[in-house]
C-alpha cells in the first residue's frame, strides 16, 4: 500500500513538472521579494498558501500497534531567494485517519503539525530542498470498555522534497517527512508511549 501511494504521487507530480517545462509560461520574478534574480527566471520568493494530501505510517513506543492512514492539511510559508538558492519558513496543520488495533489497545494520531525551516536549490521552475524543525501532535490510546486517553506532545521532524512551478503563482510539490513525537505516561498501557512516523504527501501552493 505504501509503495503504491508513493508511486502514484511521484508519477502525478513528475507529469505536472514535465507539462510545465514544455509550456511557455512567461516567468517574471516578484521583485519585492527577490535578490539578484534573473529577469527571465522563475521566482520562488514571497509568501504562499496551500494544501496537502498524503499517507503516514508509524510505530508506538512500548506497544505493538502500528498506526497508518491518510492525512490532509493546510500549509503556509515564506521564501527568500538569492540567485538559485532558496531559503524559507513553513508551517502546517493536518488531520489524519492513522490508527491501529492490537489485542486490547487501539492507538491513533488524530492530528499533527509542524513549524520548519527550508533550504534548497532551484533549477529555474524546479526546486529541490531539505526541511526540518518542530513537530507537535496528539497520540490517543483506547482500551477495554472504551476507556481512552490522549496526550499532545512536541518533537522534531526532518525531510526533503521537490517543488515544481506550474505557472508564476502556482506550484505543486511532493515531500517526505520523518516525525518523532516525545513520549508520555499512558495509564491505559501502564507504560511510556511515544509515536514516530513517516509521511509522504503531495501538495499545491498559491504564491502571492
Amino acid at each position: 500500500m505504501n509503495r503504491f501511494v508513493v508511486g502514484a504521487m511521484a508519477l502525478a507530480v513528475v507529469g505536472c513538472a514535465s507539462a510545465a517545462q514544455g509550456a511557455d509560461l512567461g516567468y517574471a520574478p516578484r521583485a519585492p521579494y527577490t535578490v539578484n534574480q534573473p529577469l527571465n527566471a522563475y521566482s520562488w520568493a514571497g509568501p504562499y498558501l496551500g494544501g496537502t494530501l498524503g499517507y503516514e505510517w508509524g510505530t508506538v513506543g512500548n506497544n505493538p500497534t502500528r498506526p497508518s492512514g491518510v492525512t490532509g492539511g493546510i500549509e503556509a510559508g515564506y521564501n527568500w531567494q538569492n540567485g538559485p538558492w532558496v531559503f524559507g519558513v513553513e508551517g502546517d496543520i493536518n488531520v489524519t485517519g492513522a490508527d491501529d488495533t492490537f489485542a486490547p489497545w487501539k492507538f491513533s494520531n488524530p492530528w499533527f503539525g509542524t513549524a520548519r525551516g527550508r533550504a534548497g536549490y532551484a533549477f529555474n521552475n524546479i526546486l529541490f530542498y531539505g526541511t526540518g524543525g518542530l513537530a507537535f501532535g496528539e497520540l490517543k490510546g483506547l482500551t477495554f470498555g472504551g476507556v481512552s486517553e490522549s496526550h499532545t506532545n512536541a518533537g522534531w521532524t526532518l525531510g526533503a522534497g521537490a517543488e515544481f512551478g506550474l505557472a508564476q503563482n502556482w506550484t505543486a510539490k511532493i515531500e517526505y517527512l520523518y516525525v518523532d513525537l516525545d513520549n508520555s505516561n499512558f495509564v491505559v498501557t501502564g507504560a511510556k508511549n511515544d509515536y514516530r512516523f513517516g509521511l509522504v504527501r503531495a501538495g499545491v501552493n498559491f504564491h502571492f
